[in-house]
């Protein structure tokens, strides 16, 4: 694939050039955040959001917003990026592993009341490659166990679940806007809720604590006059510097007046990859229940014992093809996962390092056999190369 520039123009442009002749004076009052935010509310529909310079700085705020800390457990899915697991450890919390559903590749509603404890404070299902997790289970089981949920949906912007999009079910959602992703800044990260209360909290953490930061706004000044009275106090509780800049809010606001359309071209994508793998019984899609996927990538199961990963991929890329994406490994294999019992120990509790001993024997299964084939194409003439590959690809080894 070329070069993914398409992405961009003269909406985004427009937006960073009113914030660079502005001389970054909206910087003090955030006031393409507040456009991009409320532009966001209004798509999703959830009446509070509160952008981020990241989606690993959303989850982290939303568990501390919710009060994961010292010692608690948070349940994750094994089969995720690794910031799920890491925000979890940010917190002085213990991140817990569920398996995954052998068809939606996504958390396993069953497992996660099974790993349910007295310690247990947050669930946090991730919607995978676009896919929206169980969430009807996922909630029933929350509200059981009065557990906190955040919705991890930086891979899914607007998927949906019975009717509803990923990230309006649970306590929080969050999004990343990392540049693989449906809309992007670079980097950056967006979060939606419904609580006042929670917002405020969590727009708090997202800039220092700033006592004028409120869930429904990041301005935290209304003049220069109160920062020139030197009895002003600024802060009223601890807090990050997570904010997203001007320029990014900019750029995240033409990127998401075009969301549909993004959003149409991997759906597009997705059904001619299906198209293209036809009946072919060795290569097994992601099965979506009871809703539509966003499609940030088309992951499927590669079932041939005769023919390797590497090869079909190999062949796949002679053909044509961008390539296949691996899936991660579990978490709890990962060669950092030292790294996390140190600091485990180091913080006292070196009796919950038995937590990485997770054994999750769905997801050991299947994640060798994933493959992610991308879906950020620009146009069907993109769209038709991939395709092509693909059928030449299963006619080669078949």
């Amino acid at each position: 694939m070329g070069s993914l520039a398409w992405r961009f123009d003269e909406k985004e442009r427009n937006y960073i050039n009113e914030v660079l002749n502005s001389g970054f004076c909206s910087s003090t009052c955030g006031g393409m955040n507040t456009l991009f935010e409320r532009k966001f509310a209004e798509i999703i529909g959830r009446p509070l959001c509160i952008s981020f310079n990241s989606g690993t700085t959303t989850l982290h705020a939303s568990l501390r917003a919710l009060g994961v800390g010292y010692g608690d457990e948070v349940i994750i899915p094994c089969l995720t990026v690794i910031s799920c697991m890491n925000v979890v450890l940010y917190c002085n919390a213990v991140p817990v592993f569920a398996d995954i559903d052998p068809d939606t590749f996504c958390i396993d509603p069953d497992d996660i009341e099974r790993k349910i404890t007295e310690r247990t404070k947050a669930i946090m299902p991730v919607h995978l490659y676009g896919t929206v997790a169980n969430m009807t289970r996922i909630m029933e089981i929350a509200k059981k166990h009065n557990l906190a949920v955040v919705e991890d949906c930086a891979q899914c912007y607007l998927g949906t679940h019975k009717g509803k999009y990923g990230g309006t079910f649970g306590d929080v959602g969050s999004w990343s806007m990392e540049n693989s992703k449906h809309i992007t800044t670079g980097d950056g990260g967006m979060i939606a809720c419904d609580d006042e209360d929670l917002g405020d909290k969590i727009r708090k953490l997202n800039c220092q604590g700033y006592k004028k930061a409120t869930a429904i706004t990041g301005k935290i000044r209304s003049g220069k006059d109160v920062f020139r009275d030197p009895t002003y106090k600024r802060h009223s509780c601890l807090g990050y510097m997570f904010r997203l800049p001007e320029t990014s809010a900019a750029m995240a606001l033409g990127q998401l007046e075009k969301i549909d359309w993004f959003v149409g071209l991997r759906k597009q994508m997705a059904l001619i990859y299906k198209e293209a793998i036809g009946n072919c019984d060795w290569l097994v899609p992601q099965k979506v229940i009871d809703g539509e996927s966003s499609y940030y990538t088309y992951a499927l199961k590669f079932m041939r014992d005769d023919v390797t990963w590497q090869e079909f991929n190999a062949k796949y890329m002679e053909n044509g093809g961008d390539g296949i994406y691996s899936a991660w490994v579990p978490l709890y294999k990962e060669d950092s996962i030292d790294d996390c019992k140190n600091f485990l120990t180091e913080i006292g509790l070196k009796d919950r390092i038995k937590t990485f001993d997770t054994i999750c024997p769905v997801a050991e299964k299947i994640q060798p056999t994933l493959m992610q084939l991308t879906c950020n194409q620009k146009d069907i003439a993109e769209m038709t190369v991939q395709a092509e590959a693909m059928v030449k690809t299963i006619r080669y080894f078949s």
